[in-house]
This record gives C-alpha cells, sequence and structure tokens, in this order.
C-alpha cells in the first residue's frame, strides 16, 4: 500500500460516502449517493429486494466500462444484495466474476484453510494475464480487514511480540498488503503500469476497537469523520507525478466519472452521477 502513495497520490481529505459497507460500495459501483439509488443500508438476505440489492435499474462502473470495449471483472467481496440470482455479480452488472456474495455469516474454517486476500490476488493475477492484451477493468474488494478476524498462522508469526489479538489484526493487513503487492507485481511483469489507473480506498472507517483513526471523532456505522473520511490512494505511473500529498477533497464516487475519463471517455448528464472526474487534479494540471 505505501508503494502506491509512493509512486502516486495520497489525499489526506479522501472520503466515501457512507459509513457502512454496502451503502459505501453501492455508491463506488454508480457514482451516485445512496440518497439516489435508495441503497441506504447494508444488504441482507431476507430484506426487501430493491431497498437491499443493488437495483437493476442502476448501471455501475463495469457496464460504463464494458460499453467503451473493456473486458471487466470482480475478484473479492460483493456485499450489495444476493437475495437471488438476478442481484449477483455476472448478470451482465460486472463481468468475470469470483468471491463471496454476501458475507453476513461467520463460518469456522478447517484449520489451516487458505485466507481469501492471496487467493484473491492469485485470481486477479489470472485475470491480468487473461486479458493483458486489451483493455480491461477489475474490482478487487478485499474482505480483509472486515471480521471475523483471523490470519494464517505464518502471517501472524511475523508479529509474536505484540497481543494476541493485536498479532491477529496486525497480520490481517499484512495479507491484505501482500496480496495488493503481488497484484502491482503482475502489472509489472505484464508491463501494464503505464497503461493502468489503480485506486486503493476503504470501504467505510475502521469497526475493530484495535482500528486507529488517527485522532478522527468517530469510526464506522457512525456519520462523523472517523466514519468516512478514509485512506484514499491512487497510482497511474507516467501520468500521476509520484510521491504527491493533496488535501483536496474527493470522494469514492469520483471513481467512475475519472476512470471513464482515463479511457477516453465521458460521462453524460443523464446518468446523474455524483462523482466528478479528478483526473486534472491526479495529473497536476489543476
Amino acid at each position: 500500500m505505501d508503494s502506491i502513495a509512493t509512486n502516486g497520490v495520497r489525499f489526506t481529505d479522501g472520503y466515501v460516502g457512507a459509513c457502512i459497507c454496502s451503502p459505501s460500495r453501492v455508491g463506488l459501483l454508480t457514482g451516485r449517493y445512496q440518497a439516489r439509488t435508495g441503497h441506504d443500508a447494508n444488504s441482507n438476505e431476507g430484506k426487501d429486494p430493491e431497498t437491499k440489492n443493488l437495483v437493476l435499474t442502476e448501471t455501475t462502473i463495469a457496464q460504463r466500462m464494458k460499453a467503451v470495449g473493456y473486458t471487466t471483472g470482480i475478484i473479492g467481496k460483493w456485499h450489495v444484495g444476493a437475495t437471488s440470482a438476478e442481484y449477483l455479480p455476472g448478470n451482465g452488472n460486472l463481468g468475470d466474476k469470483m468471491g463471496f456474495y454476501k458475507g453476513k455469516e461467520f463460518v469456522p474454517d478447517p484449520a489451516g484453510a487458505p485466507v481469501t486476500s492471496p487467493i484473491y490476488a492469485k485470481e486477479a493475477s489470472s485475470f491480468m494475464e487473461r486479458h493483458h492484451d486489451k483493455p480491461w477493468f477489475l474490482y478487487v474488494p478485499f474482505n480483509a480487514v472486515h471480521s471475523p478476524v483471523v490470519a494464517s498462522p505464518e502471517v501472524k508469526a511475523r508479529f509474536a511480540k505484540l497481543p494476541k489479538r493485536e498479532q491477529e489484526y496486525a497480520a490481517l493487513i499484512n495479507e491484505a498488503d501482500d496480496a495488493i503487492g503481488t497484484i502491482l507485481a503482475k502489472l509489472r511483469e505484464l508491463k501494464l503500469e503505464e497503461n493502468t489507473l489503480i485506486f486503493l480506498i476503504s470501504d467505510n472507517g475502521g469497526a475493530n476497537p484495535l482500528a486507529e483513526m488517527d485522532g478522527l471523532r468517530g469510526r464506522k456505522w457512525l456519520l462523523w469523520e472517523g466514519g468516512i473520511r478514509v485512506s484514499w490512494l491512487a497510482q497511474w505511473k507516467g501520468h500521476i507525478p509520484a510521491g504527491r500529498v493533496i488535501s483536496t477533497p474527493v470522494i469514492q464516487l469520483d471513481v467512475l466519472p475519472t476512470a471513464l475519463a482515463a479511457a477516453g471517455s465521458t460521462t453524460q448528464p443523464e446518468w446523474k452521477l455524483d462523482g466528478t472526474n479528478i483526473l486534472p487534479l491526479l495529473e497536476g494540471k489543476t
């Protein structure tokens, strides 16, 4: 993660439009506030499908990218609706898919079972290898560092001097960091860094008591700064000057119009997007 900040830009005032998982993810996927989409609470099975799923009339960033010639995919945690098949990824809304649909139930794993972060990194690398010779868009929402806070023993051993609960949390972060490193290494191997705009954004503030809000008031579930002001990084080698720190406020809703701009396309007024194209800001042109 530090390498993205070093080779790209870190925003000190990066925000998301909601302090909980599902509405924040819907905002990223649509470029629209949850007040427009009606998705203002977490998606859980058994709820009204029109208020607990990403409604079928909404158009996702993947659909927008596919319309301009991109192969698209999701690898990771969906969590924006799973009450029935038509609301799942792969039904025209995101393309290639691999991951978890819900994430509500905690199921004990057998001892030694692999954690998700390296699996997602492996699948993301495979996606890039399969589609390296054509334009592609890939959404990789990690389960980590969401609860349950359970990490692999070998990574946890790196933090043996910490109290047990802190070992687990530190290892969980480290596993996600290692997975991001694997994805970045594959980009370099395929010589795609100069053709790939990367965003790394949390969906909300930390929930675990071990999470640090860096002095901000509140955390996940609360509409104070600690709930909606998050880690917000971007990298595009050769386009975004390296090592910049920007205090201009940005929000996850900006990703969709910015990605389209990077692809050489534009948004349309009838889409009623709430995000803004920040590519000129990223490139240092404004």
